[in-house]
């Protein structure tokens, strides 16, 4: 397994190729609930510099990765290569949740142009990157990025949008603060 400290240009390429990415977390709590979250749609992941990488949280079910990435930073991306030429790529470092009223916000939204609006931004700062060849993951067709989130988004405003965020993203599973930029506004 080669690891590295920054983002080559060999990483962008192979993370531009994904379609799905995976973001693993876990609260600090012993018995709290450890977090594998899959995402996807075209775009949603963008590498900002050699050393950070950014991708939005739309709204949805849970808020476990704000959660913890809020109370303890911690946060490993994992990209899988289920194409013809197999390759791991994980990114492993301390994450930031950025939310609308955020002063950085706005030019890190300016990364991601064609998504729809998003409950936040989370930031890493990749401290450790490992490359490992992914002989054991199968392959599989890509069959295209699913558009319910998206056209969710599209017929909602933004206080339905809130409203739903209040009901279902207040706060995690193990009751650490969830979305407090859209729960605070309540």
């Amino acid at each position: 397994m080669a690891e590295q400290a920054t983002i080559s240009q060999k990483h962008r390429t192979f993370i531009e190729a994904q379609h799905v990415f995976f973001v693993a977390t876990a609260p600090l709590a012993v018995d709290g609930h450890i977090n594998l979250s899959p995402k996807g749609l075209a775009g949603m992941l963008q590498v900002i510099d050699e050393q950070t990488i950014a991708w939005l949280d739309l709204y949805g079910s849970g808020i476990e990765t704000t959660a913890h990435v809020r109370e303890n930073g911690r946060l490993c991306i994992m990209l899988c290569s289920f194409d013809e030429k197999p390759g791991i790529l994980r990114l492993q470092g301390h994450a930031e949740v950025i939310e609308p009223d955020h002063v950085e916000f706005d030019t890190l939204r300016a990364n991601f142009p064609n998504q729809p609006i998003c409950r936040s931004i989370i930031r890493q700062r990749v401290d450790r990157i490992a490359f490992s060849c992914g002989f054991g993951v199968p392959r599989y067709d890509f069959g295209g990025h699913r558009t319910t989130i998206p056209e969710l988004i599209e017929k909602q405003d933004e206080g339905e949008m809130r409203d739903y965020i209040i009901e279902h993203n207040a706060t995690s599973i193990d009751g650490l603060p969830g979305a407090t930029y859209w729960t605070e506004r309540s």
